[in-house]
């Protein structure tokens, strides 16, 4: 599975929150342009006056992840948590983070606890599926894929784990189903998926 695909929704939640802000920060600028270290120095010296700013604090953390320096980016979207207990991005982070380092129990953690927030974003479905998906619970992935969709319904992704996760129990009419909406959402890999598995 792609594990890149959920970091990009995560990026854009990010990028739609910063947006929020009247001016872009030198850090975001930085950011954008790929220079992550300028960005976490940037970003380190906003903190220096508001240790509390989650903002971007996430985002640092978000930088040194861009980095691969996963134990900083912890640190970092757990210090948003400490003030922020319910952030979205946050937690989805960690449980990306963790699922990065295959540690599927702790993804799954992070992931439920933001599935669990009032008015969570079909990515936690989607995060809380792919993780029961590599612990082997078949069952309740199923499940949580189909709540990721009944919130996006357009989540070409969804559509294509879950007919994925489908055609390894057998499911295949019911998989090639979930491929064609993929395919119709110009879901990268969804068409390769249809052609080999749905003649």
């Amino acid at each position: 599975m792609k594990t890149l695909r959920p970091l990009i929704g995560v990026l854009l939640l990010t990028l739609a929150f910063a947006s929020c802000k009247p001016e872009t920060s030198p850090g975001d600028q930085f950011f954008a342009q790929g220079k992550y270290t300028e960005a976490i120095e940037a970003y380190s010296d906003k903190l220096k006056f508001d240790k509390n700013d989650v903002r971007v604090l996430y985002n640092r953390g978000r930088a040194y992840e861009e980095l691969g320096n996963y134990e900083l980016a912890a640190l970092d979207f757990e210090s948003a948590l400490d003030i922020e207990p319910n952030n979205f991005q946050a937690l989805l982070s960690l449980s990306n983070l963790n699922h990065k380092e295959k540690k599927y129990t702790t993804a799954l953690l992070y992931a439920n606890k933001a599935a669990d927030i009032s008015g969570a974003p079909a990515m936690a479905s989607f995060m809380k599926a792919r993780a029961q998906h590599q612990l082997g619970d078949t069952k309740e992935a199923l499940k949580s894929y189909g709540q990721a969709i009944q919130i996006d319904k357009e989540f070409g992704q969804a559509y294509y784990n879950r007919g994925l996760l489908k055609i390894a129990t057998g499911r295949i009419g019911s998989a090639c189903e979930d491929f064609q909406l993929a395919v119709a959402l110009e879901y990268p890999g969804s068409v390769d998926a249809q052609k080999k598995y749905c003649r």
